[in-house]
């Protein structure tokens, strides 16, 4: 397996800076909670919620199965759920990548139907909507890209290379 960088170290880290702003401007002064899909979002949510400037903010995680190795399984399972109450606030669930839409448009109905906050709004690193399954957008977007299987920055091949500090597209050998 060869790697070919697709997106920087450098660029991402500006992109982040540039969500994380926006985001602000959004929640303003709200109670607001910023939840994290693990396990791929860790990196960019780590570094999106260092990069915000809101006191009001609180952070949570759920978790999700959806991937065996990089193929959709066609359903979604929830094996970790929230561990506060956010009934009533605003919230931004932040995921590494919107890619099918199936993972994502789930949590989305479970957190609304569930957990019933406020509003509810979509921050993705990466858009992939050529390989979309269903129709869902993100609010927050920082990069959108074609249809190419992309590891690094959280993404994950089988697990691995979730540590490269930049994203890059898999060419297979």
């Amino acid at each position: 397996m060869k790697l070919q960088t697709y997106i920087s170290a450098g660029k991402i880290q500006e992109k982040v800076a540039e969500l994380a702003s926006v985001i602000d401007n959004y929640l303003g002064d709200s109670e607001a909670v910023m939840i994290a899909n693990l396990k791929g979002s860790v990196i960019f949510f780590s570094d999106l919620i260092r990069a915000m400037k809101s006191r009001n903010i609180t952070t949570d995680f759920l978790s999700t199965e959806s991937y065996a190795g990089t193929e959709h399984t066609g359903t979604v399972k929830i094996t970790r759920d929230l561990s506060m109450d956010i009934a009533g606030k605003k919230v931004v669930l932040v995921e590494d990548i919107l890619d099918t839409g199936l993972t994502l448009s789930h949590i989305m109905r479970y957190i609304r139907d569930i957990h019933q906050p406020a509003d509810v709004k979509i921050c993705v690193l990466l858009d992939k909507p050529a390989n979309r399954k269903v129709e869902l957008s993100a609010d927050f977007v920082g990069f959108t890209i074609k249809n190419e299987f992309v590891v690094g920055y959280g993404l994950d091949y089988y697990e691995k290379l979730r540590n490269l500090p930049y994203i890059a597209w898999v060419e297979e050998e």
